[in-house]
């Protein structure tokens, strides 16, 4: 830890740390819009039709100026992303064909002028390949305000437009009835995504900038239910890979920054999947054990009273190896946790000395009551669109629509 923390002195650490952090914090907040669109391959597309805009911007400047195969990488990007919208749109292509036919017709080209240019350019393009993978010690300080400027610009672009990305995310169709330009605000995410993958080229690389765009927001959407929270962690997380991944790229010698800040990502996200305290794996085990356990009981309860009513007797005692035997599993134990509730009691059928049970008032109650959520949950569930309903008829749809409510615009 000392080591790490002694290596914070190198200046080109120390470039490399902030520009993983700007990186972070933009495809977090980015990202997290073309998750909730489900537009996950976004990224991956994006990312990779930068290419033949890397291409570009050194043919027409010739030379590696990082301004120029940004700008260039940018717009082969951004037209690839209106690729995509206008074959979702124009024809009957859903939105996962559409970004596979972007994908590989532009990084196809990207590929074929790569080869070109290192056969023609001379020993001026050694490097350019380096955009595949990425090589952060390629970024110099005079990088970072650029880098910084992308970064304050694409926030002030979220918060300025907050609640019309908000609407297009969540519902396009509530949207468009309000009278938004839902394809123009496509556009803008779609673009605001290029611009985020643009800025990670040199740091991550075109084959591992998806990973940027998609890994922070997936793992804030395991700890949070709402929006704001939701772009807030990701931009964190974002940060916290990249920093941790430079950080121990600088420990390790040898050791490529881009996939490092990948694998921390990928961490973050493993970890969020299996310890988010609503969403996480080991609560929803634990969910279903309760779930599990909770319907056996009832089953037990329900089994009780079936037999009263069959036998015509109120105070009728099940017998236990019975019971055992109608489940074809031991009940022993659950029969001594709903004793210890008060919802079953043992009682002595002499001459037999073997365990009975049966149901009492409490249990009879509670069976009554479990009854009578389920009849809710059911009437609920008939009509879905309810509430959505009532919400737009009353304007309040979208701060107060938790996460787990919207609808993605991406696959209609």
């Amino acid at each position: 830890m000392v080591e790490a923390f002694a290596y914070l002195n190198d200046a080109t650490i120390r470039t490399v740390m902030a520009g993983a952090a700007l990186l972070g914090v933009t495809s977090g907040v980015l990202g997290t819009f073309a998750v909730l669109r489900r537009q996950s391959l976004l990224g991956d597309t994006l990312s990779h039709a930068a290419l033949p805009g890397i291409v570009l911007g050194f043919v027409v400047v010739g030379g590696r100026s990082l301004p120029a195969l940004s700008l260039g990488a940018l717009l082969t990007g951004a037209a690839a992303a209106l690729l995509m919208l206008l074959l979702t749109r124009r024809t009957r292509l859903k939105t996962d064909a559409a970004l596979g036919i972007a994908l590989s017709l532009f990084f196809a080209a990207g590929v074929v002028g790569l080869t070109w240019v290192q056969g023609h350019a001379g020993a001026s393009q050694a490097g350019l390949e380096t955009f595949l993978f990425g090589q952060a010690a390629a970024l110099l300080r005079a990088d970072l305000p650029w880098m910084a400027g992308v970064t304050f610009f694409s926030l002030a672009v979220v918060a300025l437009f907050w609640k019309e990305f908000e609407a297009v995310s969540f519902d396009p169709e509530f949207a468009r009835a309000q009278g938004l330009p839902v394809p123009v605000l496509d556009a803008v995410l779609t673009v605001m995504v290029a611009l985020a993958v643009v800025l990670g080229l040199q740091l991550v690389g075109v084959v591992l900038m998806a990973a940027m765009v998609v890994a922070p927001a997936v793992a804030a959407r395991q700890w949070v239910r709402r929006l704001p929270a939701m772009v807030a962690l990701a931009a964190l997380f974002g940060a916290l890979g990249g920093v941790g991944g430079a950080l121990i790229s600088a420990v390790g010698r040898g050791l490529a920054t881009g996939p490092l800040i990948v694998l921390c990502l990928t961490a973050l996200v493993a970890l969020s999947l299996t310890l988010a305290p609503e969403r996480g794996l080991i609560v929803g085990l634990a969910r279903r054990f309760r779930a599990r356990r909770t319907l056996r009981d009832r089953q037990l309860l329900e089994a009780l009273r079936r037999l009263q009513e069959a036998h015509d007797d109120p105070s009728y005692a099940a017998e236990q190896g019975m019971v055992d035997a109608y489940f074809g599993a031991p009940t022993r134990a659950r029969f001594r946790a709903l004793h210890g509730r008060g919802l079953v009691r043992r009682v002595r059928h002499m001459p037999d000395e073997r365990p009975h049970w049966e149901i009492t008032a409490r249990g009879r109650d509670h069976l009554r009551h479990a009854q009578e959520a389920d009849d809710a949950d059911v009437n609920g569930a008939a009509d879905p669109n309810g509430a959505d309903r009532r919400r737009a008829a009353n304007g309040t749809r979208g701060a107060e629509e938790p996460v787990d409510a919207g609808r993605s615009g991406g696959d209609r």
